[in-house]
């Protein structure tokens, strides 16, 4: 059986209105981008103007590259470092206290390379509270990285993370679990 370019290439994969979001966000990205590094609060701004749902003390790094913001949902105190692709087809979902590291790929979309169309797939990530993504780490569509996991720097992650665990390489598996220790300057 053959692929069958012709028609994944006619294949209707956006809305009307979507192509329409997708022509004015050229333009949100454009002043999201060149807004100077401590614009935290302009960045979330445009972010919501375009329909994303951003919590309250989040920061965005200029650089940051986000597909569809309308796409996108992040909590309170979360962190997205520079240069970080949030490749959203499907929705992506940002726990509170979540840290992902600079140059981090979140691909939330794919095709189904089984069928000869090979049509496109836009399955959700979803990252829970107090998680940690690290430089470099590929999450590919589907997953979820449960409350507290660590993805380690330049992993690659195919399937769900375990809460509170650390994982590493590529395909990534489990290293260890995390635990937290107190802060010298917190009461014991």
């Amino acid at each position: 059986m053959a692929l069958d370019i012709a028609a994944n290439r006619r294949a209707k994969k956006y809305s009307q209105r979507e192509m329409a979001a997708r022509v004015l966000w050229q333009f949100g990205r454009f002043l999201f981008r060149l807004s100077p590094r401590p614009f935290f609060a302009w960045r979330n701004w445009v972010l919501r103007c375009f329909g994303a749902r951003v919590g309250g003390n989040t920061r965005f790094e200029n650089s940051v590259r986000i597909q569809y913001p309308w796409m996108l949902e992040i909590g309170d105190h979360s962190a997205v470092g520079e240069r970080v692709l949030i490749y959203n087809l499907g929705k992506v979902t940002i726990g509170n206290r979540v840290t992902i590291s600079q140059q981090a790929h979140l691909c939330a979309g794919t095709h189904d390379y089984k069928r000869p169309q090979m049509p496109l797939e836009r399955l959700p990530i979803a990252i829970e509270d107090e998680a940690w993504i690290c430089a470099d780490a590929f999450l590919a569509p589907g997953v979820v990285i449960h409350e507290g996991a660590v993805v380690g720097a330049r992993a690659a992650v195919f399937h769900d993370v375990e809460a509170w665990s650390v994982v590493g390489g590529n395909p990534a598996q489990r290293i260890k679990k995390r635990e937290m220790v107190p802060s010298p300057d917190e009461p014991a």
